[in-house]
């Protein structure tokens, strides 16, 4: 049976996030998760927790959008104090408006920080919506990595799957796309990246995550990576975040036998 990477996103968002990845860690139906430090409900405490809750590896969530707050001063351009949304940040790298040495001690400072509360670097980093994919974040994001974490390895999003075949799935193609020079440029500086990545979906009310999981592990290689968000909702989640009540969907069915059976069913394992 092949091994992947069943990899929980957003770890330090809020509590219920938190004690939801916690307890599919101890439960052994995730093995990774990534933390973000800038998250107010981070926490050295609540990373400790983590480690203790079961073996799995522990990632860097860079954060880079809004509502999220930097930790360094002199982060530019902002929005009322605060990274920009998601589609002003991308349209802000694409364009090279970001201000370079800003980025760069930002990035070095989210990486520090999860070094300091865990006492070492990361086992691997990744983007909160994606974030260290884009042009110019990149560029600093391998950089960082090279020299603040050179065991870690990246999050690179390019699907199996070939792209007339995901149509319908235009998140993951635009993150597939960037991730082409992203997987390249990592190789040239002899930076391990995943080699297979899903788990993207329209996060609209009404999908349906046990029925969407099982086409995730199509043709999915040894150490590919399927992305997930479970999570309890409470008051900090909402005030942060928009995705929720699908958190609950996607916690409930990991815990449940149907995910065992479409590992299973695809020689895949997590151990």
């Amino acid at each position: 049976m092949r091994r992947i990477w069943l990899c929980a996103d957003d770890y330090g968002i809020a509590p219920g996030v938190n004690a939801a990845i916690r307890d599919l860690v101890a439960r052994g139906r995730l093995n990774a998760t990534s933390v973000m430090v800038v998250a107010p409900s981070f926490s050295p405490a609540e990373l400790n927790a983590l480690v203790e809750a079961g073996d799995c590896a522990i990632g860097l969530h860079l954060t880079l959008t809004g509502p999220f707050k930097p930790l360094t001063a002199g982060f530019a351009p902002l929005a009322n104090g605060s990274f920009h949304p998601v589609q002003a940040m991308l349209r802000l790298a694409l364009l090279r408006r970001l201000d370079a040495g800003a980025l760069r001690r930002e990035v070095d400072a989210q990486v520090v920080a999860f070094t300091t509360a865990l006492g070492r670097p990361p086992n691997f980093l990744d983007g909160h919506q994606h974030v260290h994919l884009f042009p110019q974040v990149r560029d600093t994001v391998l950089d960082t990595v090279r020299r603040l974490a050179p065991d870690a390895w990246l999050r690179q999003c390019a699907s199996a799957i070939p792209l007339r075949n995901r149509l319908h799935d235009p998140k993951g193609l635009l993150i597939d796309v960037l991730s082409r020079a992203f997987r390249k440029r990592a190789k040239e500086l002899g930076i391990a990246t995943n080699p297979a990545f899903a788990g993207t979906y329209t996060y609209r009310p009404d999908a349906d995550f046990a029925r969407l999981f099982p086409a995730f592990l199509k043709d999915m290689p040894a150490s590919g990576l399927v992305m997930c968000h479970p999570g309890h909702v409470d008051a900090e989640l909402e005030r942060l975040d928009p995705l929720t009540t699908l958190r609950e969907r996607e916690y409930a069915y990991i815990r449940s036998d149907a995910f065992l059976e479409a590992l299973k069913a695809h020689d895949l394992t997590l151990n």
